[in-house]
């Protein structure tokens, strides 16, 4: 008891008060300085969404744009300002932070030789942000796989597949990247049509199925300009074949496409146009004279029985 009562006699109360008041100081101010921080972002995110809009960009495109820039920047800034207030709370505690400062030098040092992969990572997502390569939400192709974008991070982006299966690429390691759906997208299609039908008479009834297509209720307003019919593209084995393009707006060219080609189905079953199918014909060289002549003898007995 009279150790705890000496060792609180030695306790500069004033001097820790006066910490402690310093540190809570420290804290408050980067409290307010991370507020001002987001809504600096904020009001930089809303006038983009405004520049966007006075140049002509989709505001879908340029919200993802803006959603993504804004929310690295927070990340990095936010960092930078806690690490720069835990190194002013530990000077207030009396800690020496210049071994700290000297060590994060020879740590710096150490990454920038033994991580230079890391670093390579971050400056390409730099790039990959600041030139509006791909945002978070857009349909991308990279290094031949495809997904829908999760995240962009400084060092990764992050795709989603069909199947549900999650792929992360470190930024560095990106050779190429497609992306489909960038302001807007497009099905291209390739229809089948027999040889006997009047291309004509098909592309003008495809042009048709475009035009309801477009005047409807929910896929019109999905779609950015009417059908496009290139014509034929292709004699195929079996199949004249036919190429077209549908405009959408951002990753609705597979739902718009989907009902063009069910819609386009049901036409040709009205106007009796056919869709061929692979078939094959048998030749027997010689021999099939004899065979034919035996099925049409064995047909005729079977009917006279």
């Amino acid at each position: 008891m009279d150790y705890l009562e000496g060792y609180l006699g030695q306790v500069s109360w004033e001097g820790m008060i006066s910490t402690s008041l310093r540190i809570l100081l420290v804290l408050v101010g980067l409290w307010l300085l991370s507020s001002l921080v987001r809504s600096a972002l904020k009001r930089l995110e809303q006038r983009l969404l405004k520049s966007a809009s006075g140049a002509g960009e989709l505001p879908s495109e340029a919200q993802k744009r803006a959603e993504t820039l804004v929310r690295l920047l927070r990340q990095g800034v936010i960092i930078m300002l806690w690490v720069v207030g835990l190194l002013i709370i530990l000077r207030e505690l009396g800690l020496d932070i210049t071994p700290i400062l000297a060590s994060a030098g020879i740590l710096g040092l150490a990454v920038g030789f033994g991580a230079q992969n890391l670093v390579r990572d971050v400056i390409s997502g730099f790039f990959l942000i600041m030139e509006n390569q791909v945002r978070v939400g857009d349909v991308a192709v990279v290094n031949g796989t495809g997904g829908l974008v999760e995240a962009v991070n400084f060092r990764t982006i992050v795709l989603r597949d069909l199947s549900g299966t999650v792929h992360v690429f470190p930024n560095g390691t990106i050779t190429t990247l497609a992306n489909l759906t960038q302001e807007w997208s497009a099905y291209v299609f390739d229809i089948g049509v027999a040889y006997k039908e009047d291309v004509d008479q098909v592309m003008a009834l495809m042009r048709e199925v475009g035009a309801e297509l477009q005047s409807d209720d929910y896929f019109g307003p999905l779609m950015v300009d009417k059908l496009e019919v290139f014509g034929v593209d292709a004699f195929a084995d079996s199949a004249v074949v036919i190429k077209g393009r549908l405009r959408t707006l951002p990753i609705k060219q597979w739902e718009v496409g989907r009902e063009f080609r069910r819609r386009l189905k049901i036409a040709f079953d009205q106007n009796g146009i056919e869709i061929p199918f692979p078939h094959r014909s048998i030749y027997f060289g010689e021999a099939s004279k004899p065979i034919v002549a035996q099925l049409l003898n064995e047909t005729d007995e079977a009917r006279s029985e």
